[in-house]
């Protein structure tokens, strides 16, 4: 079998990975690839600290998705001969004040009712785990399970096991016959055949002739990366996340003293940085971090992440010869093993029985209204 992956970000990726793994020949197209919301992610494997209210068919994926991480990177590592940056330091969620506080030990009330293990701690315990931690913290909820990731090391990894099969190029169209998606059509004119085509191109599949309209939409964030003076390094020890005037900020600590800043959340179409919004990451950081505003900023990065109606994936077939892999928000990171292995899996007609009850359904492609050009299809 011969399958086409739309899409060289991590979803992209780590299907591409999966089907290879599974035994099928992989082409993957991408005009940039990695160069995406994946270029822009923090890489916070950390499903209790992803806990919001409302949202409770999305907690098995991220606890599933999380026990596959260390497995799944330990194999890439492997074959790519690369260290990805997997660290298990755990999570620190710091309240900027008192309210924010209530506001975390009401949420963990939702942390702790979705099975997850996490720890309400003084602000005087915290800054003992974490030293750099501003006087003011009011108080925090401590994950010791929590992980991240470098995805950029990720990506850069995968990206030299597909070297041989990786095609820099904008796919314009789908190729269809009898209803079934049978190849791609290249911005170039050429046409590719193809036994499955798996679209994991974000919110870019709308631009995609011949694809259905997917209800996908844009949420654009400002990530910030900074480097600590020499004698400040390592200015953190694991990742802290926080609420400071209940606005969320995080951030995460590199092996090799790097920072990242994260991150803003508009949807206002414009693809440049926006002044406010590092205003604002660098405000609150440094009401957590103070140190944070002794640090060299050396990039500034702004990337839309493809996000669904009720924030959860989009995954399943569309037609005979197409599956669907996108709209996993700010949770493609964590849950890209996931999403890759039931990508792949469903592109070879095999049903993924690993998952949670229900979990496939919760991320079918047709849970919405379904617009015409979409067919209702069994997921059996």
């Amino acid at each position: 079998m011969h399958v086409i992956v739309v899409g060289a970000g991590i979803i992209g990726l780590t299907t591409a990975w999966y089907l290879r793994r599974l035994g099928a020949g992989v082409t993957v197209i991408d005009p940039a690839p990695a160069r995406g919301a994946s270029h822009a992610a923090a890489g916070m494997l950390a499903p209790a600290a992803e806990v919001v209210w409302g949202q409770t068919s999305l907690y098995p994926l991220l606890r599933t998705a999380a026990e596959m991480h260390p497995e799944f990177a330990a194999e890439v590592a492997g074959a790519a001969d690369a260290e990805l940056g997997l660290t298990d330091t755990g999570t620190l969620v710091c309240a900027g004040d008192r309210a924010d506080l209530q506001a975390l030990s009401e949420l963990r009330d939702a942390q702790t009712g979705a099975g997850f293990s996490t720890e309400l701690i003084t602000g005087t315990r915290a800054r003992e785990l974490e030293p750099s931690l501003s006087p003011s913290v009011a108080g925090a909820v401590r994950i010791p399970e929590d992980q991240s990731i470098d995805p950029r090391r990720v990506t850069s990894a995968l990206l030299s096991v597909f070297a041989s099969e990786l095609i820099s190029q904008h796919v314009s169209g789908l190729v269809r016959e009898g209803g079934a998606t049978v190849g791609v059509e290249l911005a170039d004119g050429r046409r590719m055949s193809a036994d499955q085509v798996v679209l994991a191109a974000g919110s870019a599949a709308n631009t995609i002739a011949g694809a259905p309209q997917l209800p996908v939409r844009e949420v654009w964030g400002d990530v910030l990366r900074l480097r600590a003076p020499a004698e400040r390094t390592p200015l953190l020890r694991g990742t802290v996340r926080g609420l400071v005037n209940g606005r969320s900020v995080y951030v995460v600590a590199r092996p090799d003293g790097q920072l990242v800043l994260g991150a803003s959340s508009r949807e206002d179409g414009r693809s440049g940085t926006d002044a406010g919004a590092v205003h604002r990451l660098l405000s609150d950081g440094q009401r957590l971090v103070p140190g944070i505003l002794d640090c060299e900023i050396t990039e500034i990065t702004t990337r839309a992440r493809p996000g669904s109606p009720d924030d959860l994936p989009l995954v399943g077939r569309i037609d005979d010869g197409c599956i669907v892999s996108t709209g996993y928000f700010r949770h493609g990171i964590l849950l890209a093993p996931l999403g890759g292995r039931v990508g792949a899996e469903l592109a070879i007609g095999r049903r993924p029985d690993w998952l949670p009850p229900g979990a496939l359904d919760s991320v079918s492609p047709q849970r919405f209204e379904t617009p015409a050009d979409l067919p209702v299809l069994s997921t059996t």
